[in-house]
């Protein structure tokens, strides 16, 4: 059986970093590319990828998700900022290429993960409660979108 071929856009970052390191570690999959700012999309064709791990910013992904929609990549996103209006241009890419796939998962991180069941498994004892949303002091989106 042949390995899935896998790219990671935003490989550099924290979350894209464990990404590069899971596939590699992967006996099904093939890193293929690992993308950071400033590297050529046409790398994802040239390299032969089956599947983007898409982990940039909002402001980089409508751009790459064209590019791999356009070329019949497909793709997993973790980065948040989604709004109806990008979910429905989206979507339009996609009516244009039912064959190409889009996962989206706004959310990789095993903090925000557990942020979001615990505050599940607490919200029946508490009336009111504040979650406040910290990152390391180099992440570029902070805020983030979560």
């Amino acid at each position: 059986m042949s390995k899935l071929r896998v790219a990671v856009l935003g490989a550099k970052g924290r979350i894209g970093s464990e990404a590069v390191r899971a596939i590699e570690a992967a006996d099904d999959m093939e890193l293929v590319a690992a993308l950071g700012r400033g590297d050529k999309l046409e790398t994802l064709a040239e390299t032969g990828a089956q599947v983007a791990v898409e982990l940039t910013t909002p402001a980089s992904v409508m751009g790459n998700l064209d590019f791999c929609v356009r070329h019949g990549i497909h793709a997993v996103v973790g980065t948040t900022g989604w709004t109806d209006d990008r979910l429905a241009q989206l979507k339009g890419w996609l009516d244009q290429s039912p064959e190409t796939g889009v996962l989206i998962a706004p959310n990789f991180s095993i903090g925000a993960v557990l942020t979001m069941k615990f505050a599940q498994i607490a919200a029946p004892y508490f009336e009111s409660v504040e979650v406040v949303e910290l990152h390391h002091p180099n992440k570029v989106d902070a805020p983030s979108g979560t």
